[in-house]
């Protein structure tokens, strides 16, 4: 996996105010705002053909665009069904090898739910198949990050330990942290400089520095309840403290990327570039 120099903002998708809605339009347009990344949503489906792939490779280089994707929503890896795993597993290998062959970095994926069974069961299903996974790409010579997603809800896969600890079993997989998540999975809480340290410093002492240099992110504001996650807001619209977050960011010189997964994509995005652009060091 190549390196990232610094930390890079972006969109989750084309951004909205793209005159022509294409990927390769979108990360021109990216570059004309003033942002670095963007992430390709393959949420419905991977339907990004290979040679298309190829072109887009070209133009996120020439315009300095970080891409990173994000994987299908329908991933269960832990689910009953051997055909839904199998099928969940193809759908993370088809996206990781679409996006190298677009030039991309990290692959985002949410890796299942708990189904009501012991979590300890489901954290070794899920890192068997994610096994297989890294290996199939490793053999084809696909190099991408994978990264299963802090999840938004208590009933979903993925909170900060279990992907932490997945990482540190598997050589290409490293975290997601979504802080918005983070804080509706935890009904409020981890919204604070003090929490968002001790989860950087958590990260950083199980799984070293390259896991700082080498951070997928994703932010928004966000509408909780006691179950959780229950939509993205814009980050004016919510009790996210994203400007103190933004500090903690710098604090630990975190390199990699934030993508902006708010309603108002690119308005957030931009908002959180300038912002930290702002931020002594």
């Amino acid at each position: 996996m190549f390196k990232v120099d610094r930390l890079r903002f972006g969109t989750a998708g084309i951004p909205l105010s793209t005159p022509k809605r294409s990927t390769i339009d979108g990360i021109i347009h990216v570059m004309n705002l003033g942002l670095d990344a963007m992430e390709l949503e393959f949420v419905r489906g991977v339907n990004l053909k290979p040679e298309l792939a190829k072109k887009i490779k070209y133009v996120a280089k020439k315009h300095d665009v970080l891409l990173t994707a994000h994987a299908p929503y329908y991933i269960n890896l832990n689910a009953s069904e051997k055909a839904k795993v199998e099928a969940s597993k193809r759908r993370i290998i088809q996206s990781a090898e679409r996006l190298y062959d677009a030039g991309g970095w990290s692959v985002v994926f949410h890796a299942g739910y708990y189904l009501k069974q012991d979590p300890a069961k489901v954290y070794n299903r899920i890192r068997d198949a994610l096994k297989e996974i890294e290996r199939e790409l490793l053999d084809r010579g696909v190099k991408v990050w994978l990264r299963p997603e802090l999840t938004g809800k208590p009933t979903q896969f993925g909170d900060l330990k279990e992907i932490v600890k997945l990482s540190e079993e598997l050589e290409t997989v490293l975290p997601t942290i979504d802080f918005a998540h983070a804080h509706a999975r935890n009904r409020g809480k981890c919204n604070s400089a003090e929490e968002w340290r001790e989860m950087l410093a958590f990260i950083e002492d199980r799984l070293g520095r390259e896991a700082l240099d080498n951070m997928h992110i994703h932010m928004s504001g966000i509408e909780y309840t006691e179950k959780g996650e229950k939509r993205h807001l814009p980050l004016q619209e919510s009790d996210m403290r994203w400007e103190d977050l933004l500090r903690v960011l710098k604090e630990f010189r975190v390199k990699g990327v934030v993508i902006s997964e708010s309603p108002n994509i690119e308005e957030d995005a931009l908002l959180m570039k300038k912002k930290y652009e702002e931020i002594k060091d």
